[in-house]
């Protein structure tokens, strides 16, 4: 998936300081056609970084651009050319799903009726039922058919399959791949769900207590780690990055350059990294 030299969003040195949580300086950028996925721990500021991108939050420091221009000052202009779903369809629990959709496309001149009739069809969508009537995963992807149907060149999404079984995750992400590779949307896309990022995302975020720790190309972001025995990289005099405690025996996360240790999966670094370290 190309991206474009431009970047659709550009995040600099973005901060937002709670008594009891930092975001400080997370910084990146995602490209027409690329997806990136947003990961990191419960309370690492996902969603705080997400919600100061759609500008429910203000941030402390820093800044966002879309499309090359500021945020501040060109919301209603950006906010045009985005989908944003950050929280699933649980706004208007007693209104049909067809009412909340001839709402919405009065916000957008570029409303696409029959792109969400079609999603609705993909998803299963009965536009009947009232939100409270959903189940979390319909209500997942009525939110997503939504960011869908005005022709977004950008979409920002958290935890998007969350809720959702395994083919309707399969539904979701299939669409999210054809989009980018047939009409150069960039995605954005916060998860737990690793399996999820190894079928579609090309880029990753990766953000650990309100810090980026990485932000690339997943496949050298990936590259970059190995997982060896502990008691292996301790005597080879490794940098030990992180531990995992497992019946089986503890594993340490290196550096690939350590020279040591096999290739780590996603799910390797999330479980080891930023542990404590013995």
């Amino acid at each position: 998936m190309a991206q474009d030299s431009a970047p659709l969003v550009e995040v600099r040195g973005l901060g937002k300081r709670y008594p009891a949580f930092t975001l400080e300086d997370v910084s990146f950028a995602v490209g027409a056609g690329s997806i990136a996925g947003f990961i990191g721990r419960n309370g690492a500021g996902k969603s705080t970084t997400l919600k100061c991108l759609e500008g429910s939050v203000h941030p402390d420091a820093g800044s966002v651009t879309y499309f090359g221009q500021p945020f501040a000052g060109h919301e209603e202009q950006a906010k045009r050319l985005i989908g944003f779903e950050l929280g699933g369809a649980d706004f208007y629990r007693n209104k049909r799903a067809s009412t909340i959709a001839a709402v919405t496309r009065r916000f957008y001149d570029d409303w696409d009726q029959d792109a969400f009739e079609n999603y609705c069809r993909l998803f299963s969508i009965d536009q009947a039922k009232r939100v409270k009537e959903l189940s979390q995963g319909m209500r997942v992807k009525f939110a997503v058919a939504l960011a869908l149907s005005h022709r977004s060149k950008l979409l920002v999404l958290d935890e998007p399959t969350s809720g959702l079984d395994p083919a309707s995750r399969e539904e979701v992400l299939d669409v999210f791949l054809q989009l980018a590779r047939d009409e150069g949307v960039g995605i954005l896309f916060s998860t737990h769900i690793t399996s999820d990022l190894d079928k579609c995302a090309d880029h990753i975020v990766y953000i650990e207590n309100g810090r980026i720790i990485g932000s690339g190309a997943l496949t050298d972001f990936k590259d970059s780690y190995r997982v060896a025995p502990l008691a292996e990289a301790k005597a080879a005099g490794a940098q030990v990055i992180g531990i995992r405690h497992s019946v089986s025996g503890d594993t340490a996360l290196v550096p690939a350059s350590a020279g040591i240790g096999a290739a780590a999966t996603l799910d390797d670094i999330m479980t080891h990294a930023h542990k404590e370290v013995a």
